[in-house]
């Protein structure tokens, strides 16, 4: 169950090398209590006031940069949306996740009003549940995760809520080319573990490949290959961390990589190590 739930609630401080840019697979609520921070996200930088929440896709780049003389106190939780899926499907609330897929990573200012609280209070509930069961070693295993389950989806749909302003803005915001953009995205995001070209992607969005190509980086700032990689990067980590009985080579091969050595060469470019050695230092 950890795999699927992590949550840490007004933790304090920590080593200066904890706060490096990072991405990864699972959705985020951050909740900042109290400190100095700057928070980067890709190429933004936000200032944090007692009762902000980003909701994060995890998979943009980020990082805290709090001040070293500063009591630096912040909530997360990290889910990951298969975990939920179902659920929420036979609820018919599959939409609580659109602030997560829609909003590229929101910053809700609450100001510690009575959203924030409630949001604070569901954080901390989750978060002593989840040690809960950690310490009960797999007693009534069932039991707890529906229970943790549930209490997420409550937390969700009170994000949901309070993220409504944001999503009617984004709704009549976006320009033509904001649309192509996203639905491309969503497109590679479908299909990035197959084989993608141009042509193919072109074809079943019935685009030109140069406006397809060009409307993607102009907006996202990607390419539509280096977006399909860093789908493919983002989704072997995943693997390694939690997957521990699949081989690199299978790991590969699920992410999308056309071959072992490829995968193997563009990992240790992107990250520093070979795969065996990130699974190592992660899984530790």
């Amino acid at each position: 169950m950890q795999k699927w739930l992590i949550a840490g609630y007004r933790m304090q401080g920590a080593a200066a090398q904890a706060f490096q840019f990072h991405s990864h697979h699972e959705y985020e609520i951050y909740f900042f209590h109290s400190g100095e921070c700057k928070y980067l996200i890709n190429n933004r930088i936000y200032d944090l006031q007692p009762g902000d929440i980003f909701i994060m896709d995890g998979r943009t780049l980020h990082k805290p940069n709090p001040r070293p003389d500063s009591l630096y106190t912040r909530s997360v939780i990290h889910f990951s949306p298969t975990w939920l899926r179902e659920l929420l499907a036979v609820l018919g609330i599959s939409h609580i996740l659109d602030p997560f897929q829609k909003l590229n990573n929101c910053l809700l200012r609450t100001g510690c009003d009575e959203g924030g609280r409630l949001v604070d209070e569901q954080m901390e509930r989750i978060t002593a549940m989840l040690i809960r069961s950690e310490r009960q070693a797999g007693k009534h295993g069932e039991h707890i995760e529906a229970e943790l389950k549930l209490e997420l989806v409550q937390l969700l749909l009170k994000i949901y809520d309070m993220s409504q302003k944001q999503l009617a803005e984004v709704k009549q915001s976006k320009t033509e080319k904001e649309h192509y953009a996203e639905s491309i995205a969503a497109w590679i995001d479908a299909h990035y573990a197959e084989k993608i070209s141009l042509d193919r992607l072109a074809h079943e969005l019935n685009l030109s490949k140069y406006y397809a190509s060009h409307v993607f980086k102009e907006v996202t700032g990607f390419t539509v290959m280096e977006y399909v990689m860093g789908c493919r990067l983002n989704q072997a980590k995943y693997l390694l961390e939690m997957e521990p009985v699949q081989t690199v080579a299978e790991v590969s091969h699920a992410a999308g990589f056309e071959s072992v050595s490829h995968f193997s060469r563009y990992f240790k470019e992107k990250t520093g190590v070979t795969p065996a050695n990130y699974r190592k230092h992660k899984t530790i």
